[in-house]
């Protein structure tokens, strides 16, 4: 049976679209074996519930910088937040209280899926990503992340370059490229990580 040229240019078009896939999904596990992820989730959606989930963003960078400054190793990095888990508690429920609120508090770290996430100076690729988790309360309001290792939003002014001593510069090429190619690859990536979610 001989195929239409249109059949062709489809399936030539998919197995390139799957053959860049799994370059992209090696290039995202190798960042994201680099990172660790911020994921502050707010009690709701109210005014004042978003305001305090940045505040509490705020106290738990506070609380992790010093921490971790001076790190370069993530496996480091990572036995420290661990370590920390009981006082970046600590800290996210004295502000919340402080605040005037009584919502749960509950700081864990592990594994998260996040979609493409486009920042000040950087993006970063839909993937799953190591993550140190903090719920507020329902955990049913809108959500903040950003990256807590390399310190990349701790500042606005920070720039991905300036994690030369944590990423490789194919990594810092990866999150700070500009152009059409670039959110056509991590619209790829997006479409990969929903398929895998659904599929399991």
């Amino acid at each position: 049976m001989k195929l239409k040229k249109w059949e062709l240019a489809l399936i030539i078009a998919l197995g390139v679209t799957l053959l860049t896939g799994a370059g992209l999904v090696r290039q995202q596990r190798q960042l994201a074996d680099r990172l660790i992820r911020l994921h502050v989730v707010a009690n709701s959606d109210s005014a004042e519930d978003q305001t305090l989930k940045l505040t509490v963003r705020d106290a738990v960078q506070l609380e992790l910088g010093p921490l971790l400054d001076g790190v370069s190793d993530r496996e480091e990095a990572v036995r420290i937040v661990e370590d920390s888990i009981d006082s970046l508690t600590r800290a996210a429920r004295d502000t919340v209280t402080n605040q005037g609120y009584d919502h749960n508090v509950n700081v864990t770290i592990g594994f998260e899926s996040f979609p493409a996430r486009e920042y000040k100076t950087f993006t970063l690729p839909a993937g799953r990503y190591l993550s140190l988790r903090v719920d507020l309360g329902e955990s049913a309001g809108s959500n903040w992340w950003c990256v807590v290792f390399p310190p990349l939003c701790a500042d606005s002014d920070v720039r991905a370059s300036d994690a030369l001593e944590t990423l490789t510069d194919d990594q810092i090429t990866l999150i700070t490229e500009d152009g059409a190619g670039h959110v056509v690859r991590f619209r790829v990536l997006d479409w990969i990580e929903r398929v895998r979610s659904v599929f399991g």
